[in-house]
């Protein structure tokens, strides 16, 4: 094998599994970054893409063709690495919590010192929207991009084209810094908060306020349809997340929705504290339940806690959505009523192999976020013992 001017050429017909992987990678990234970028910084990408991580000039070692990814914990027969997001830095997509936001900058330095690899993109504009840049700030810190949360009010018809433009910018910048070991993920969610019967009543929802058949239909065929968009042009997974002050909050509205769309199309990103408040069952088996049944349909978790005590105060004096997260209802990890040791035992027979995310809603006046991701971090490394 040999390398001239960035360009590989073999001796032999038989190509490595490693490079047709590399290779389908690098074409999949070039053909959606042509409209972000300008031809220079995709030559430039697409140089250090192919000869930044293996050199085809030379055999791999035996150190390079086992080497597993940064960060990666293993747990039973079960492999994660562990990333945070930017609202654990008070980066929220919801209006009333936009001030005083972190720079993206601190917010990744922060993210790394306290040991984590891996990151969200938060709302669009937070980091970076320039490919070749978010892509430098990301290799120079060694973080991975995880995916990024995109909410559309899917109850509608009217908003699916805006909701499939907009995943596709994103999609299209997420596919340009994703790496050969990760694919990141258009997280996909209801417009939260937007509907005054979800908000007001997040936490305590009743069958009444949920959709109806004919409605969850034509939610479950948004969610289908912006996940073949995404699909289609780049090629990324798209799981959707279930949120309280959403219309897919409660165990039973998340198994319809599952239910109603498409598993090659739509998975699951299961998140812990937004499953517990939106679910009066709060014991573990009901989670853990859910999780074995859905098991092949999660391929990406949110590791979230849920303060008990708040919840039931925000259920006793009907707090709407918003009160409770500035009452602080999602705590740091190991405070409230989520038992990820459970979890952790889940994870050892699971056979899942992917991210966990952090997320706390870390609002001024409610800690300091470096502070809190430690905690949060060092919670992880006591659980799951890495």
């Amino acid at each position: 094998r040999r390398v001239h001017g960035g360009i590989v050429s073999f001796s032999s017909a038989i190509m490595s599994r490693a490079f047709l992987s590399k290779m389908s990678r690098l074409s999949r990234v070039s053909s959606v970054a042509h409209r972000a970028m300008g031809s220079h910084k995709l030559q430039l990408m697409r140089r250090h893409f192919v000869t930044s991580s293996i050199r085809y000039d030379r055999p791999a070692s035996a150190e390079e063709a086992t080497a597993e990814p940064k960060g990666v914990i293993h747990v039973g027969n079960s492999t994660v690495q562990i990333g945070n997001a930017p609202c654990s830095w008070g980066t929220l997509e919801f209006d009333g919590f936009k001030a005083d936001r972190v720079d993206y900058t601190k917010m990744l330095d922060e993210l790394v010192a306290t040991g984590y690899t891996g990151t969200e993109l938060g709302d669009w504009g937070f980091m970076p929207t320039d490919p070749f840049k978010l892509k430098e700030e990301l290799e120079q810190r060694g973080i991975t991009m995880v995916g990024a949360f995109h909410p559309v009010f899917l109850k509608d018809e009217s908003r699916w084209q805006k909701g499939i433009d907009g995943a596709l910018q994103i999609a299209r910048l997420l596919a340009a810094v994703a790496t050969p070991e990760h694919q990141p993920f258009l997280v996909l969610s209801d417009e939260n908060g937007k509907d005054p019967s979800r908000r007001l009543n997040a936490g305590r929802i009743t069958p009444e306020l949920g959709l109806t058949a004919e409605q969850m239909n034509t939610f479950a065929k948004g969610a289908n349809l912006i996940a073949a968009a995404v699909k289609d042009e780049t090629g990324l997974p798209l799981a959707f997340h279930h949120h309280c002050a959403g219309f897919i909050e409660t165990p039973d509205e998340i198994t319809r929705f599952l239910d109603a769309t498409d598993p090659d199309l739509v998975n699951l990103v299961l998140d812990t504290g937004h499953f517990v408040f939106g679910s009066a069952d709060k014991s573990p088996q009901r989670y853990i339940d859910f999780m074995n049944q859905f098991k092949n349909r999660i391929p990406y978790l949110h590791f979230k806690d849920c303060h008990a005590e708040i919840a039931r105060q925000a259920q006793q004096l009907n707090w709407d959505y918003f009160k409770a997260v500035e009452k602080g209802v999602f705590c740091e990890l190991g405070i409230g009523c989520v038992d990820f040791k459970a979890i952790a035992e889940w994870l050892r027979t699971a056979n899942y192999n992917g991210w966990i995310t952090v997320e706390q809603d870390v609002l001024p006046g409610m800690g300091n976020p470096k502070d809190c991701a430690q905690r949060n971090r060092d919670y992880i490394r006591s659980v799951l013992n890495g």
